[in-house]
């Protein structure tokens, strides 16, 4: 029988994904706050048009999802929040998201408008490509498909989704490095 990983420290914070129930990822987020949790959302804005308006709306980047910059004392507190239905784990152990993948997630969400899909697994296909310009310059990842549009994407590995981007071709830069 494998050891069960737990990557929970006693002094040093560190960041893992928490579950939460459909569409309550905020009020998640607002009750972490007040026990003193470092919670974060990643908040998506679109500009949304209806039959007689247009509107900038806010959407969880990822569905059911809030990360929490943790010790091990805060584990207990986290999972007795209303709407918290347990910790992301990996085969059962508890892995610590790295600080970069946190930071990609913030640097995506800067960008409003940003038309972001996020897409459960791993996807394999496609060129290694680089950002060559903007606001998300130097991040790497694969071109899914060009049709009309190249899809972009950025692989989060510990969380097992990847991001889905629609990046005009002229920002991409074709890389040799292995993603």
């Amino acid at each position: 029988m494998d050891k069960i990983i737990n990557q929970l420290d006693e002094t040093e914070a560190r960041w893992f994904a928490v579950c939460t129930r459909s569409k309550s990822e905020k009020f998640v987020q607002r009750m972490l706050g007040k026990k003193g949790v470092h919670a974060y959302l990643p908040i998506q804005r679109l500009m949304r048009r209806y039959t007689r308006s247009t509107r900038m709306v806010e959407k969880p980047l990822i569905n059911c999802y809030v990360f929490v910059h943790i010790v091990k004392s805060q584990y207990v507190p986290v999972l007795e929040t209303e709407n918290v239905t347990g910790f992301v784990k990996f085969n059962r152990n508890m892995i610590a998201i790295p600080e970069y993948e946190i930071d990609i997630l913030r640097r995506i969400t800067l960008e409003d408008g940003l038309d972001v899909e996020v897409v459960q697994g791993h996807l394999e296909e496609g060129d290694p490509v680089e950002i060559s310009a903007g606001a998300l310059m130097g991040m790497k990842g694969k071109v899914i498909k060009s049709a009309g549009k190249n899809r972009f994407q950025v692989e989060l590995s510990h969380l097992f989704h990847s991001l889905l981007i629609t990046i005009d071709a002229a920002f991409l830069e074709r890389t040799n490095l292995r993603i």
